[in-house]
């Protein structure tokens, strides 16, 4: 792919070729990353048991919460990779970069737990009563 401001790549726009890598990069995160694996075989059961109950809200509430999370999930695991690759050793200012990836993480992870944990109560509700 063509980067125009650092003049290097391929030219052309290829919307298939950037689906493609995507689509790569989250089947590597859920293969090599089980916080993010866990997380998205959750959410899709959870989803699947809203859009049989039609329950609309539920379902796109819980794929933004989701989606929030992987991503979050997914920019401190290239962070935190990042940061290994480009120093082997103990370092503060790396440690400290980690720590604040990982903070975000952890806020994502913290939003999600909590809205799966209040559309569960939701659908256990709707199934059982």
């Amino acid at each position: 792919m063509y980067n125009k401001f650092l003049g290097t790549g391929e030219k052309g726009y290829h919307p298939l070729r950037k689906i493609k890598v995507c689509l790569s990069g989250l089947r590597y995160a859920v293969h090599y990353d089980f916080s993010v694996a866990y997380k998205l075989y959750m959410s899709i059961i959870i989803l699947i048991i809203c859009f049989l109950l039609r329950q609309w809200v539920d379902f796109v509430m819980i794929m933004a919460a989701t989606a929030l999370v992987l991503i979050a999930e997914m920019f401190n695991s290239s962070i935190e990779a990042l940061c290994d690759f480009i120093e082997t050793h103990e370092n503060f200012k790396i440690k400290v970069i980690k720590d604040i990836s990982a903070a975000a993480a952890g806020i994502s992870i913290l939003l999600w737990a909590v809205i799966m944990c209040v559309e569960l109560f939701h659908l256990w509700k709707i199934m059982c009563g």
